[in-house]
Order: structure tokens, then sequence, then C-alpha cells
């Protein structure tokens, strides 16, 4: 998949637990847990904006897009 997911690096920088993110941001610890290992194909935009506002971060700090190598 091109996007690659940092939650866990922001998370490890705020040392911010994976359970006070779910309780600050109000969605479930199994859904972000799913979502911090890259196992979801889609987020709202109002968890990203939850939890960039508790992180105190920009959405470009959680994704990142990696162009895949074509084969030639």
């Amino acid at each position: 998949m091109p996007i690659i997911l940092r939650l866990d690096r922001v998370m490890a920088d705020r040392k911010m637990s994976l359970n006070e993110l779910s309780e600050r941001v109000g969605v479930a610890n199994v859904n972000l847990s799913k979502l911090k290992n890259g196992h979801v194909s889609a987020i709202r935009f109002s968890t990203l904006e939850a939890i960039c506002d508790v992180l105190d971060c920009q959405p470009g700090d959680i994704l990142e897009f990696k162009r895949e190598e074509k084969a030639e």
C-alpha cells in the first residue's frame, strides 16, 4: 500500500500510550491498534482530526504517501 502510517512514531515522540490516546480521542482501543498497525483501508476525517488535536500534530505527521516502484 502506498500510504504509510506513522502513528506509532508520533505516539512515541509524545510518550503517549495507545490506551491514553484511545481515551482522549474517544475511539476504541482496538480500532486505534488497527490504525497504528496499518490494518485499515480508511479513516474518518473526524477521527484524524481528533488524533491530530490530541497529539498536537498535522495529518502529514501520521500519514505518508510513498509511490510504488513500477515494474518495467
